[in-house]
């Protein structure tokens, strides 16, 4: 498949991919001025995703901010996409968000956005304000880790399955196969070799309004005569590796 028609297979935006990341999130990395924070349970996401931290009263985060100049902290946080099922390289995106923190009338700490930024073993992606509050979480995001490790751990039969649909467009080698990730348009493996991997996508024949629909589409996928699948070795995770 050229690289032109990979381009044109259906998947998130990056805001999307931001959007869902963060439904899923619930860590963060904090960092402010002179102080790293790892926050656990400790923020949530509005609808059109603003960001509100809720710390202790007695926390050195709230001493801080209590401290602060104007009453405003610059902050950096980051997010890590760390995919569930068992692989050799786990981190399938981080998001980096900035602002100023400033305290709200219920003790809660907003935060004030000033840049978006998407990075992916694919490269880096900078995602307008606009475009992030207006795009919405992939309808899988909250249950793909549960789909994923469901389908790893009982029906490792179908990952060998879909795998065997990819036919001659897979390169001999392959070592291991895991489920990586799924969204309403389709599902990726993650094929590892003794060195290196790629990813293999497989798209639904329909796409999937939620996760019981998911798993239908999954199973229509083994029924259907194979499609082109796209094997991209241009998804080499976040180190420099042979194929």
């Amino acid at each position: 498949m050229s690289a032109a028609a990979d381009l044109e297979l259906p998947e998130q935006t990056a805001a999307e991919r931001v959007r869902s990341l963060l439904a899923q999130a619930v860590s963060l990395s904090l960092t402010t001025d002179g102080q790293d924070y790892d926050l656990i349970g400790m923020h949530s996401v509005g609808s059109k995703g603003q960001i509100t931290l809720h710390p202790q009263p007695d926390t050195p985060l709230a001493a801080q901010i209590a401290a602060a100049p104007r009453g405003t902290l610059a902050a950096l946080l980051d997010f890590t996409d760390i995919a569930p099922t068992a692989l050799r390289d786990r981190v399938r995106a981080r998001v980096t968000i900035s602002g100023w923190l400033a305290p709200a009338d219920d003790g809660s700490l907003r935060l004030d956005l000033a840049r978006v930024t998407l990075r992916t073993p694919t490269g880096t992606h900078e995602v307008g304000l606009d475009e992030y509050a207006l795009a919405e979480a992939d309808p899988l995001a909250v249950e793909e880790a549960a789909m994923l490790t469901h389908l790893a751990d009982a029906h490792d039969d179908m990952v060998v399955d879909l795998l065997l649909r990819s036919g001659s467009r897979l390169p001999y080698g392959v070592q291991r196969t895991l489920p990586l990730a799924v969204d309403r348009y389709g599902i990726t493996l993650r094929c590892e070799y003794r060195e290196g991997h790629c990813d293999l996508r497989l798209l639904f024949p329909a796409t999937a309004r939620d996760a019981v629909h998911a798993g239908e589409q999954v199973r229509r996928l083994l029924t259907l005569p194979p499609p082109s699948p796209n094997c991209d070795h241009r998804h080499r995770g976040w180190s420099s590796v042979k194929g």
